[in-house]
């Protein structure tokens, strides 16, 4: 597949390069997504700027459930490969669970911690309807403070505008990255 707009090459402007050194392992690549932002160094720092890898209201595993339901919903292959190679192991996803957030629903046998299939129905109902219902949000405000569902909503959102991009760009898939599982 080729790219609709060509991504900067190396060597990279310092400000991009900056961000690369900070967010790639020694020896990888910078991310496809990463080099066509830098191309346009505005973009590239609002992008960059917006954020939410850090340690905030959630934990790293219940972040990365957000992520890759959000991107599988979307059919963000580019991004769910990137975000499943790097950290689903790390988070301990099982192959039933990542099989799961890409074709399953929040019933399927393999969610067991209560917060973990509420995450899942939480990212379908902002995926269909860009809302929460108040029965939906009063059920989460049991298991998650205000500022985590806050957290929730602007990763959501930023995840759907990462895969607006992966997506319309047609980035290429990177080689490293997990591809999505079959239905089976």
């Amino acid at each position: 597949m080729q790219a609709r707009i060509q991504p900067a090459q190396p060597p990279y402007p310092d400000f991009a390069q900056k961000h690369f050194d900070r967010l790639m392992p020694p020896g990888v690549a910078p991310l496809a997504l990463f080099t066509t932002l830098a191309a346009d160094e505005r973009l590239f720092t609002r992008f960059m700027n917006a954020g939410l890898l850090d340690h905030g209201h959630l934990t790293l595993r219940q972040r990365e459930i957000v992520i890759d339901r959000v991107t599988a919903a979307c059919g963000s292959e580019y991004e769910w490969g990137v975000h499943v190679a790097i950290f689903g192991e790390k988070v301990g996803l099982s192959v039933p669970q990542l099989t799961s957030v890409v074709h399953g629903s929040a019933a399927d046998s393999c969610w067991v911690a209560q917060d973990e299939p509420l995450l899942l129905r939480i990212c379908d109902a902002l995926h269909q309807t860009a809302l929460i219902d108040d029965s939906l949000w009063k059920e989460a405000g049991v298991t998650f403070s205000e500022y985590a569902m806050v957290e929730i909503l602007m990763l959501a959102g930023f995840y759907r505008m990462v895969s607006y991009l992966t997506n319309a760009l047609a980035l290429p898939l990177e080689t490293w990255a997990r591809r999505f599982p079959s239905r089976d």
